[in-house]
């Protein structure tokens, strides 16, 4: 039976996650545990980012810049990105932001017909109607996301939802971190 899987990774999302677990993923790992475990004879990753502009930190931002042609060139990741938005607010100090929401709902409508089961990355509320509209397209629907990072509205209305922390197989880096939020 053919099984065209569609994966769209809310990295910002998926940050929460990796904090709570103290380890990041392994994304080739993780390409092999979703190929086998939704026996999928398409699968199509989509991984999406808002990143610090060039001059913005006290640090270069190349690794960041290095990981996604990783992702791209490597994995064959649809790497969509796209620079922080800074907005100085009214004491002068500066706000960014990077929401992908519209860009990921984008993706997952024009690419409706391509797969069988979506599967989302996110905790996030925000993408509820999404989930029903797929849904409403005959179509599954996995979210895979934390208990600590997941609104419970995503987390009934989909199909089938994963803690990404409770997942048996291997798809973490074998290098721990401390984040500084923690």
């Amino acid at each position: 039976m053919n099984n065209r899987v569609y994966v769209f990774i809310d990295a910002s999302n998926l940050w929460e996650a990796q904090k709570k677990k103290g380890k990041l993923f392994d994304f080739a790992k993780l390409k092999s545990y979703l190929q086998t475990q939704f026996n999928a004879s398409v699968l199509e990753i989509f991984y999406y980012t808002a990143f610090p502009k060039e001059h913005t930190r006290d640090h270069s931002v190349q690794r960041k810049h290095n990981f996604f042609v990783f992702l791209k060139k490597s994995l064959k990741f649809n790497v969509v990105k796209k620079p922080l938005k800074q907005i100085i607010l009214q004491n002068g100090t500066i706000q960014e932001k990077g929401n992908m929401d519209v860009e990921l709902t984008i993706d997952v409508v024009q690419h409706i017909s391509n797969y069988d089961t979506a599967v989302f990355f996110t905790g996030d509320s925000d993408f509820l109607a999404l989930v029903h509209y797929v849904q409403n397209k005959n179509k599954q629907v996995y979210v895979y996301s934390s208990n600590n990072s997941i609104s419970h509205e995503l987390k009934s209305n989909a199909d089938y939802y994963v803690d990404v922390l409770g997942v048996k197989e291997d798809i973490w880096r074998n290098i721990v971190f401390k984040s500084i939020n923690q």
